[in-house]
């Protein structure tokens, strides 16, 4: 279990050092007027700080350097 959370934040943090960012949408508002259906939708857009995937790689690391050590 230990490994594959390592794994996961390693995969994480290189994913955000090479896309810096990602998008989403995001459903806000809903409304139903009888046979009329209106919804709004946002684009968010999330940066990746540099220092958060290079945490992430570090953390994987050391993960699996103390699971490995039984």
């Amino acid at each position: 279990m230990l490994r594959i959370l390592a794994f996961v934040l390693i995969i994480a943090g290189v994913l955000g050092l090479i896309y810096k960012q990602f998008s989403y949408t995001r459903k806000s508002h809903d409304a139903d007027l009888g046979a009329v259906k209106l919804s709004i939708k946002e684009k968010e857009t999330v940066d990746v700080p540099t220092w958060a995937g290079v945490a992430a790689i570090g953390a994987g690391v050391v993960l699996l350097a103390l699971g490995g050590k039984k």
